[in-house]
């Protein structure tokens, strides 16, 4: 019913390991303020895999739309809040040690806010669709596969910047940044 869907969040799952480079003991100025970030990011990547395991869990069984729909829900809910905090724990790290330390931190805070609102505008959607007639609610979903790649697409940018300016490396040698998630299937 929704492969679509399925698939986009699964992009969405591997945009968590977009960081790309290994850790090791770099600048101790960027591994203190990566630490100041993954602290606070661990608990969000966890649910925003927890989240994205359960919507592909509904999407691929033959779910009933009411319960395709709580759980999707509920999953865009905890993906909106969780980009929301992961864009406020950067802000609260304040500027990178990086050159154009503020832009990175805008660009990168400014791409999970405008994911957490795609994901809040998603879920209001997904809300507003009517479960009770299955052929619609398909229907519903499939229109909204655009949305979900455009909100995708804001914490793409957000992990590409931080990627782009060097902090990778030190990200990544954190232990709250580290989370294991399933490679795209789409």
């Amino acid at each position: 019913m929704n492969k679509k869907l399925a698939a986009a969040v699964s992009g969405c799952a591997a945009l968590v390991l977009v960081l790309s480079g290994c850790g090791d003991d770099g600048d101790e100025k960027a591994n203190a303020w990566a630490k100041k970030v993954c602290d606070v990011w661990e608990p969000h990547l966890d649910k925003v895999e927890k989240a994205n395991a359960e919507m592909k869990r509904v999407s691929s069984q033959d779910s009933k739309s009411d319960e395709v729909q709580k759980v999707d829900s509920a999953a865009f809910q905890t993906q909106a809040d969780a980009y929301t905090a992961m864009a406020k724990a950067l802000r609260d790290a304040g500027v990178p040690p990086v050159k154009d330390g503020q832009s990175t931190l805008d660009a990168s805070a400014g791409g999970f806010e405008s994911a957490a609102k795609g994901y809040a505008d998603v879920k209001t959607k997904i809300d507003a669709l009517d479960a009770k007639d299955p052929a619609k609610f398909a229907d519903g979903l499939e229109a909204l596969s655009a949305d979900i790649e455009a909100a995708n697409q804001g914490s793409k940018n957000a992990f590409n910047e931080l990627n782009a300016s060097g902090m990778a490396k030190a990200l990544n040698a954190q232990k709250g940044c580290k989370v294991a998630a399933p490679a795209p299937t789409g």
